[in-house]
């Protein structure tokens, strides 16, 4: 196989002798720190809807309106092509990407949970203000507390969940963050239809309900326990050690907490995590996980559809409701695409997932471009059957996308990095992923309106490539123990030529000394 470099299934000397229960200790801490993603979740589907709403457009940007309403039920790519109104939604990616360096340093040194609750106070204020916002100036600064909040809740959510997650779950129980994404554009979807006939003011509701996720999480993280690997990078020990024990449900952690222990202390020698990310032994984590996967996964092109799907719809020439409702669809694929993933993913593996899905993406892409370069964008309305087979394929396409870089965007580079890096990793998963965020938010309508059907034959290429990129260079991480990663790149048929024990010979003493 390509991807080569397996250690086996328990991972290196000691995963062997791991020990844990499923408890429903670790079961709420998991559930109440998964809640991160339903605002990162509730935002993407929340936007998307209020920015094809006549009393949202009205108000912040008439000229979009006028341009709609001239070409209603018309087949027309340029419809909703205008900078000022994309900045509404690709600001808090931007905000997001800034403040993921200072989350970097609250959750190394504060504490995973600290982040949580940081992320929640913020996101909760940038929802008030964009309810009540009055001009465009209060709408940004609003998208840019949301960014905050989104910035820090993604650096250490997932962090959260593969840290506390015994190895042989840790799939599942990472996916519960995509699946909360997923809820959340759901629920923002549902919402969207019904507050659209709400006039004039169901954008505001619409804008500001997020701010209860953010009260849930808030309420919630104050609850929550620390993860025993930060506590323990904390010099907590003992707190660490109970924690363990609590959360997997037996005192025979001796093993794990070892690991942890000799994680921590190389942890401690590193005083500059982001210089060490860029050192030789650490290049398959800065490659996959810190820039490939994240830039990878908004590349697929999947959260344009979702910013934009009531959006697309309308472009297409598809009536008001129609288009959320349309959009409604494709967010019940992304659900039900997870809990797919959740269920099999440490059955199947990550690879797995990756490239049959990849593969299904690539045709899906195609048939849209096909589809529109011969029955669209002269203006004529678009036939129902033509229509109907548009949202079966973007449906598929979702499916997809939902069931591999969705949550393996966010699970397999949270599970790469080593202690030391981790937070420093994570960080960089986080920036990389917002920038390509932003950038794909701001200029997706422009390239729509210029590329036409071409955009999505170029999300096809490049569902290719990153196909290619996992066939050949991700190991399977499935069952693996986040601390014993290392062991699959340094037997990897690409990587070991960088990770390999005998190339770091002071290091290797070091580890034998203790």
């Amino acid at each position: 196989m390509a991807g080569g470099g397996f250690v086996g299934e328990s991972g290196g000397a000691r995963a062997e002798l791991y020990e844990h229960k499923i408890t429903g200790y670790f079961i709420f801490a998991c559930i109440i720190a998964a809640l991160g993603g339903s605002l990162f979740g509730y935002d993407l589907g929340v936007s998307g809807g209020v920015t094809s709403m006549d009393d949202f457009l009205k108000k912040f940007f008439p000229e979009v309106y006028r341009r709609k309403h001239a070409h209603l039920q018309e087949t027309d790519y340029c419809k909703y092509d205008n900078q000022i109104l994309t900045l509404f939604t690709s600001s808090l990616y931007f905000a997001a990407l800034l403040s993921t360096f200072g989350a970097s340093h609250v959750t190394r040194n504060k504490g995973r949970r600290a982040s949580i609750l940081c992320g929640a106070v913020s996101f909760f204020a940038g929802a008030v203000l964009n309810a009540a916002a009055e001009n465009i100036a209060m709408l940004i600064i609003g998208r840019i507390l949301l960014g905050v909040g989104i910035g820090f809740g993604n650096q250490a959510v997932p962090l959260y969940l593969s840290e506390m997650a015994p190895a042989k779950v840790r799939g599942a129980v990472n996916q519960l963050f995509q699946l909360t994404t997923c809820l959340g554009i759901l629920i923002a979807n549902f919402l969207n239809y019904g507050v659209e006939k709400l006039h004039p003011w169901g954008w505001r509701l619409a804008l500001g309900s997020a701010a209860i996720p953010a009260v849930l999480m808030f309420v919630g993280g104050l609850f929550l326990p620390e993860t025993p690997n930060s506590l323990v990078e904390q010099g907590k020990l003992e707190q660490g050690r109970q924690v363990l024990e609590k959360v997997r449900g037996t005192k025979n952690v001796d093993a794990e907490f070892a690991d942890l222990i000799d994680a921590s202390k190389e942890a401690q020698a590193i005083k500059h995590p982001f210089r060490n990310l860029l050192k030789r032994k650490n290049r398959p984590q800065l490659i996959i996980g810190a820039l490939g996967i994240p830039a990878f996964q908004q590349l697929t092109g999947n959260n344009s559809i979702l910013f934009y799907a009531p959006v697309i719809f309308q472009s297409l020439g598809f009536g008001n409701s129609a288009s959320l409702y349309s959009s409604v669809i494709t967010s019940g694929a992304l659900v039900i695409a997870t809990l797919i993933s959740m269920a099999f993913v440490d059955k199947w593996g990550r690879r797995a997932f990756f490239i049959e899905a990849g593969i299904e993406m690539i045709c899906c892409m195609v048939i849209v471009a096909v589809t529109l370069a011969l029955k669209f964008g002269n203006g004529a309305e678009l036939s129902k059957g033509v229509s109907i087979l548009l949202v079966i394929v973007i449906f598929l396409f979702v499916l997809g996308f939902g069931r591999s870089w969705g949550p393996l965007g966010w699970l397999v580079p949270s599970e790469l990095f080593p202690l030391e890096t981790r937070s420093a990793g994570q960080a960089m998963v986080v920036c990389v992923n917002m920038l390509f965020t932003a950038l794909i938010a701001q200029c997706f309508l422009v390239s729509l309106c210029h590329l036409k059907y071409g955009i999505f034959l170029l999300f096809a290429g490049l569902i290719f490539i990153m196909t290619c990129f996992i066939y050949f260079l991700l190991p399977e991480t499935k069952q693996v123990p986040i601390e014993e990663i290392h062991f699959l790149f340094q037997n990897h048929w690409f990587w070991k030529r960088y990770c390999a024990e005998e190339n770091y010979p002071d290091e290797k003493e070091m580890k034998d000394t203790r």
